[in-house]
């Protein structure tokens, strides 16, 4: 099961990643744009990505991990529940939304190391 600390280490890892709150929560930013926040609950994480089409896809495949509320229809955003997540997932999830929100050059360096 993954914890908060586990969240916050690994989007910290990623380049040029800040912690701000957001709606009181703990957030994450690359220059400026948020790519994961942690809900109130404490045990849920809030990503974008790339398409609706793609968060439908992941609810319906893994309902246990992902879900969304009224709050987020129509937003290509989804919800992952902690503790149906590992940390290498979590790890996949976050750099996949920091590559969205990430500015092109810093993303491609960051994919031409890894």
């Amino acid at each position: 099961m993954v914890t908060e600390d586990d969240v916050r280490r690994l989007a910290l890892a990623l380049p040029e990643t800040t912690e701000k709150s957001m709606y009181g929560t703990p957030a994450f930013y690359v220059r400026g744009k948020w790519f994961a926040r942690i809900r109130e609950e404490g045990d849920v994480l809030v990503l974008p990505v790339p398409a609706e089409e793609e968060k439908a896809g992941l609810i319906a495949a893994e309902p246990a991990k992902f879900f969304t509320t009224p709050h987020y229809e129509g937003h290509a955003i989804v919800l992952a529940r902690f503790g149906a997540v590992d940390a290498e997932e979590m790890g996949e999830l976050l750099s996949e939304a920091w590559r969205l929100r990430a500015p092109k050059r810093l993303a491609a360096e960051f994919d031409a190391r890894a």
